[in-house]
């Protein structure tokens, strides 16, 4: 793990351990978003998972979506570092599991 993934491992687990605590967690997508932040920068290194964290943080409010909102396994095609923007794009989630065409 690089060091820039470290740190912001380490500052969402700040998150979690203060501010989420005092504030109550009532995200409402799962998985919660501190822990999609987390995954989507493992997952896509610190630029592209650290947008796609801060645009799920922005879709989290009372109007919002709710639900089932997974990190996706590859960065979207027309996501690109000069264009940060296209990583908040949100998917349709779709379970192939139980499809007998599949």
């Amino acid at each position: 793990m690089t060091l820039p993934r470290t740190i912001a491992r380490y500052t969402i687990i700040a998150y979690r351990v203060t501010l989420s605590s005092l504030i109550g967690r009532q995200c409402r997508y799962f998985p919660s978003c501190s822990e999609y932040a987390e995954e989507a920068i493992e997952r896509h290194g610190v630029w592209a998972g650290g947008w796609m964290g801060a645009f799920r943080i922005c879709r989290c409010h009372p109007w919002g979506g709710s639900g089932l909102d997974p990190v996706p396994e590859q960065l979207p095609v027309e996501g690109s570092w000069y264009r940060p923007w296209r990583y908040g794009r949100r998917r349709p989630f779709v379970c192939d599991e139980g499809n007998p065409e599949n």
